[in-house]
């Protein structure tokens, strides 16, 4: 695996969501994802982002290339301080929305991904982990 370093974007306007898709799909090619994988994650980092800006109003994404065993991945860490989910397994059912949105985000980018992982705590904030391996 090449030496590509981890990168810490902090999220809180947004341009904070361009630069971190871009980011996301750069660093996903040096990895080796093609073309389209690499967008696709790149994709769910523009949700995850976004959520960030819409609920939150700041935070920060992680950007990390990841080894285990004789696999190599990317993992994006995203972490805010906002209101947290009161309720995580119904904010990943298909058609939920808190905002009146199409509710797609959270559900989509699991779909999108190999692993997720939420954890939230009210008026503490919410961390999303997702993965994806080549």
């Amino acid at each position: 695996m090449n030496q590509q370093k981890s990168v810490w974007i902090g999220v809180n306007q947004e341009y904070d969501i361009t630069r971190s898709v871009m980011e996301t799909e750069r660093i996903a090619k040096i990895i080796g994802f093609d073309q389209n994988t690499a967008k696709m994650i790149a994709t769910a980092v523009s949700e995850l982002a976004r959520n960030i800006i819409k609920y939150a109003k700041k935070g920060k994404i992680i950007i990390n290339p990841i080894q285990e065993n004789r696999r190599s991945g990317i993992e994006i860490i995203c972490q805010d301080t906002g209101p947290g989910i009161p309720d995580i397994e119904k904010a990943m059912k298909d058609s939920y929305s808190s905002s009146g949105t199409l509710g797609l985000g959270l559900p989509g980018v699991k779909r999108m991904m190999d692993n997720l992982e939420i954890s939230s705590e009210i008026d503490k904030g919410t961390k999303v982990i997702i993965k994806k391996w080549l």
